[in-house]
């Protein structure tokens, strides 16, 4: 039996692409929360070796998981 790769047809690439997109963008989400919990984690010795201040650090705890 001979296995031979069809290539996608632009409908299926389209929506292959969407769903790799979708995906992206979920985990970049995912990613803005997770660090921003880490930031809000850290103590003031902390966050004056990462150099960041506690101005920068409440600006970026503000925003939205999306941005």
């Amino acid at each position: 039996m001979d296995r031979t790769h069809e290539p996608l047809t632009q409908s299926a690439r389209r929506t292959s692409l969407h769903w790799l997109g979708l995906y992206s963008m979920l985990r970049h989400w995912q990613r803005n929360y997770r660090t921003r919990r880490q930031l809000a984690l850290l103590n003031e010795q902390q966050l004056a070796d990462a150099g960041i201040s506690t101005t920068q650090r409440e600006q970026e705890l503000a925003k939205p998981f999306w941005r």
